[in-house]
C-alpha cells in the first residue's frame, strides 16, 4: 500500500513541480493585478463545480461501489454498472455545461459579484469563463475512468494526468502574443489541457479493457445504491464548496490583489495537500473497500492506521516552513516580472493561515476513507455542513480586520472542525479505531516538528544574512540552505526517535 501511495505521491510531485513552474510563469506575466483576478475567477469556477460533482462526491461514492462489484460480482457486472454511471454522467454535464454557458453573466454576478464594480475585470471574467468552463466536463471523464482504474490498483495515470494541465497552460502562456490577452491564452491551455487528460486516463482505462460505452440508462439496484451514496457525497461536496465560493464572493469585494494572494498562498499550501493527503486518501479508500468486500475488518483498519502514519511523517516537515517561513518561501518562488515583493508579504501572511489548518486538510481524506468504504456517505456529510457553516461564519467576522488572510484563517478553522467531528463519528460508530502505534508515532513526530520550527526559526535571520548579497537568487538561496538544514534536523530526529527498524514495517506492509 505505501509504495502505491508513493506511486501517487511522486505522480503527484511531479505535478505540483510542473504547477510551480506554471505559477511562476503566470506570477511573471500575470502579477496580481485585475486581469489575474478575472482569470482566477474563470479558473476557480469550474474547478468548484469538478470538486462538487467530480473528484469529491462522485469518487467518494463511485470507487467503493465499482470496488465491492468486481470483488463480489466480477468484471462484467462492473463493468455494466460502469456503463450505465458513464451515460448518466454525460448527460448531466452537457446539461450543466449548456446552462453555465448560457447564463454566464448571471454566473458571475451571483458567484463574484464584487467584480460588476470594475466592467473590465467583469467583461474579461465573463469572457475566459465561457472558455474553461467545458474543461469540467472533461475532467468529469477523467476522474471517471481515473476511480475505475484506482480500484483496479492501476493509480499512474490519473496521477500524471494533471500534470498536463500545467505543461499546456505554459505553453499556451509562451505563445501568449497569438491570444487576445494573457488571460485568454491561460484560459485555452485549460481547456486544452482537458482534452489532452482526458485522452491519457480514457487511454489507460481502454489498454486496462474497462473503457466505458453508453448504455441506456437503468435504474438497477447497483446504480440506486450508487446514488444513494451519491446524494449525500454531493451535499457534502457542496457544503465545503460554499465556503471556497464564499472566498471568491468576499475576496472579489476586497482590494485588486487579494483573490491573486488567496490563489498563490493556496498552490503551495496544496503542495502537501495534494503529494500526500489526497495521494493517501486515492490509495487507502479502494484498499479499505476491497478488504472490507472481503470481510478483513482488522486489515482495513491498519491499513487506515498506517496511511495516517505515512501522512503525518511527511506533512509536518512542511507545516512547519508554512509557518515559520512563509514570505521567504514565495519571495524564492513568484517575485519577478509583474510580482512584487509587496505581492510576496500578502501572499505569505495567507499562507501562514492557511497552514494552520494543514494537518487536518491532509488527513481528512484518510478519515473519512473509513466510512466511504462502507457505503456511507451520509456521515461525512454532517460533519462537513457544520464545519463549512463556522467556516462561512468565520470568514464575514475576520474579512474586515484581516482582508484574505482572514478568509484563509477561516478555512483552517473550518477544516479543524470538520476533521475532529468526522474522528468523534467514527469512533462513536466503531469504524475508526487508532492502534497503539499510531499514537505513539504522532508524540514522537509531533516532537521533531517543533524541534525543526525552532531549528527554522533560529537560523533564518542569519541565513538571510548569509545571502544578502547574492543579487537575484539571495531568496532562493536562503530557502534552498534552509530546506537542507531542515532535512538534516527532522530527518536525523525520526530517525533517532523511530530507529531504522519503523521504516522497515512500512517497506515490509507494502510488499
Amino acid at each position: 500500500m505505501i509504495q502505491r501511495m508513493l506511486t501517487v505521491g511522486g505522480f503527484t510531485l511531479l505535478s505540483r513541480v510542473t504547477g510551480f513552474a506554471r505559477d511562476i510563469l503566470l506570477a511573471a506575466v500575470l502579477g496580481a493585478g485585475p486581469v489575474a483576478d478575472a482569470f482566477f475567477v474563470a479558473f476557480r469556477l469550474p474547478n468548484h463545480f469538478r470538486a462538487i460533482f467530480a473528484e469529491g462526491a462522485f469518487n467518494a461514492a463511485f470507487v467503493p461501489a465499482y470496488a465491492r462489484l468486481r470483488e463480489q460480482g466480477g468484471a462484467e457486472r462492473a463493468g455494466v454498472f460502469a456503463d450505465r454511471v458513464f451515460t448518466l454522467l454525460v448527460i448531466s454535464q452537457i446539461v450543466l455545461l449548456a446552462v453555465a454557458l448560457l447564463f454566464t453573466p448571471q454566473t458571475i454576478d451571483l458567484l463574484a459579484p464584487g467584480l460588476a464594480r470594475d466592467p473590465e475585470r467583469y467583461r474579461l471574467a465573463v469572457e475566459l469563463t465561457r472558455i474553461t468552463f467545458p474543461y469540467l466536463l472533461l475532467i468529469t471523464l477523467v476522474t471517471l475512468y481515473g476511480g475505475i482504474l484506482n480500484a483496479l490498483q492501476r493509480f499512474a495515470a490519473a496521477a500524471a494526468a494533471s500534470t498536463l494541465l500545467n505543461v499546456t497552460m505554459m505553453a499556451t502562456l509562451l505563445l501568449a502574443v497569438f491570444f487576445p490577452s494573457v488571460g485568454h491564452a491561460a484560459a485555452w491551455g485549460v481547456l486544452i489541457s482537458g482534452v489532452l487528460q482526458a485522452m491519457l486516463v480514457g487511454g489507460d482505462a481502454w489498454r486496462a479493457g474497462v473503457m466505458t460505452v453508453f448504455r441506456k440508462p437503468k435504474l438497477d439496484d447497483d446504480v440506486r445504491r450508487f446514488f444513494r451514496a451519491l446524494g449525500p457525497a454531493t451535499v457534502g461536496s457542496m457544503g465545503v464548496q460554499l465556503a471556497l465560493f464564499a472566498d471568491t464572493i468576499i475576496a472579489s469585494f476586497l482590494p485588486a490583489g487579494a483573490l491573486s494572494a488567496l490563489y498563490y498562498a493556496d498552490r503551495i499550501n496544496q503542495l502537501p495537500i495534494g503529494v500526500i493527503g489526497i495521494a493517501a486518501g486515492t490509495v487507502i479508500l479502494p484498499e479499505m473497500s476491497r478488504r472490507l468486500a472481503a470481510g478483513d475488518v482488522t486489515g482495513a483498519s491498519h491499513a487506515q492506521n498506517r496511511a495516517v502514519e505515512f501522512t503525518l511523517l511527511l506533512s509536518i516537515p512542511c507545516l512547519a516552513a508554512f509557518l515559520i517561513v512563509p514570505e521567504l518561501i514565495m519571495r524564492a518562488l513568484f517575485v519577478r516580472g509583474a510580482f512584487t515583493a509587496a505581492d510576496a508579504v500578502a501572499a505569505g501572511q495567507t499562507l501562514s493561515a492557511y497552514a494552520l489548518g494543514l494537518l487536518p486538510f491532509v488527513l481528512i481524506r484518510s478519515a473519512v476513507a473509513t466510512f466511504f468504504a462502507r457505503g456511507d456517505t451520509a456521515t461525512p456529510v454532517k460533519a462537513a455542513l457544520l464545519a463549512a457553516a463556522v467556516n462561512i461564519a468565520f470568514k464575514f467576522m475576520l474579512m474586515g480586520p484581516l482582508a484574505q488572510v482572514g478568509l484563509a484563517l477561516a478555512t483552517s478553522i473550518g477544516a479543524w472542525i470538520n476533521l475532529g467531528l468526522v474522528i468523534w463519528f467514527g469512533l462513536r460508530a466503531g469504524h475508526l479505531q487508532i492502534d497503539a502505534r499510531l499514537k505513539d508515532s504522532a508524540m514522537k513526530l509531533a516532537a521533531a516538528g517543533l524541534a525543526l520550527a525552532v531549528a527554522l526559526w533560529f537560523a533564518a535571520v542569519p541565513v538571510a544574512q548569509l545571502v544578502a548579497g547574492w543579487r537575484g537568487i539571495g531568496d532562493i538561496a536562503a530557502l534552498s540552505l534552509l530546506a537542507v538544514l531542515g532535512l538534516v534536523v527532522y530527518g536525523g530526529l525520526v530517525l533517532v526517535l523511530f530507529g531504522r527498524r519503523w521504516f522497515a514495517t512500512f517497506k515490509s506492509r507494502s510488499r
